[in-house]
Parts: C-alpha cells; sequence; structure tokens
C-alpha cells in the first residue's frame, strides 16, 4: 500500500457518494478529516427505465429479437466519475493538493482513471480497489495503514 503523506488528499467514492479527506497526521499515524462530499443521486435502472427493452426483425424477416435494456444505473455512475474527475482537475489546478490516493470500487476506478486528466495522474500516489465508502471516517485509517 502507497504511503499517504501529509497533507495528501484521499479520495473515497463509488457511484453514489465521493469523500474528500485530508491526512492532518503522518504517514505512519494517518488522520483523516473530510474536506467535501459529493453526492450523487442514481436509483437503479429499473426505477429509472419507463419503457419495456425494444426489439428488432430478425434476419430472416418474420422473427424479433428483443434488444438489451439500457443500463440507467450505469450510465449514472459513469457521468458521476466524470463530475468527481472535473473536480479533482480543479483542486490540482488550484495547488489544493499535492499528492492523491483514490480508494473506490474496481469499476469506478476504472472509470475514474480513464477521466483522470494528466496533472492529476501525476499526483497519484496510489489506488486502492476496495468500496470503503460506508466505512466511518475513524476506521478508514486502519484499512489505509
Amino acid at each position: 500500500m502507497a504511503r499517504i503523506p501529509n497533507e495528501a488528499l484521499v479520495l473515497v467514492g463509488d457511484g453514489r457518494r465521493a469523500l474528500f479527506l485530508r491526512n492532518h497526521g503522518t504517514p505512519a499515524e494517518l488522520n483523516l478529516v473530510v474536506e467535501r462530499t459529493l453526492e450523487h443521486e442514481n436509483p437503479s435502472t429499473r426505477d429509472q427505465g419507463t419503457d419495456r427493452p425494444g426489439r428488432k426483425p430478425g434476419s430472416d424477416g418474420v422473427s424479433r429479437s428483443a434488444l438489451e435494456q439500457t443500463d440507467w444505473h450505469q450510465q449514472a455512475e459513469t457521468r458521476f466519475a466524470t463530475e468527481i474527475a472535473d473536480e479533482l482537475y480543479r483542486m490540482g489546478h488550484s495547488q489544493e493538493f499535492q499528492a492523491l490516493l483514490i480508494v473506490a470500487p474496481p469499476k469506478m476506478l476504472g472509470d475514474l482513471r480513464a477521466k483522470l486528466h494528466p496533472e492529476v495522474i501525476a499526483r497519484l500516489v496510489g489506488e486502492v480497489p476496495k468500496d470503503l465508502t460506508a466505512t466511518p471516517t475513524h476506521e478508514l485509517a486502519k484499512h489505509l495503514s
């Protein structure tokens, strides 16, 4: 696991919530304090979609095949990843952090990685592929030490 320097920014997020924490401790003794929270309402696909999946004619001209339903939930998570990446770019460009650790589930981590600006990537000290957004702040340090 990467060492988290003093004053490093730690992003703990998933498809619905992102916590921006600052390490006010040392790399050996973390003291994570929440600076900002982003929340994104993202109901399940069945609650967002209103229509049944479409159908298309088969190659024989008689039969019909069902089309796969649009995954509205995943699309919303991808948009949220873009929102987080934009916020990280703004913060990095304003010199609000010099080191960044990202903690997110593997899918969200991949979405974020694809959206991050090179200026933010240059400050990245590590990634943790875990979902810790529901973990209380005082317990995060145990998971990241």
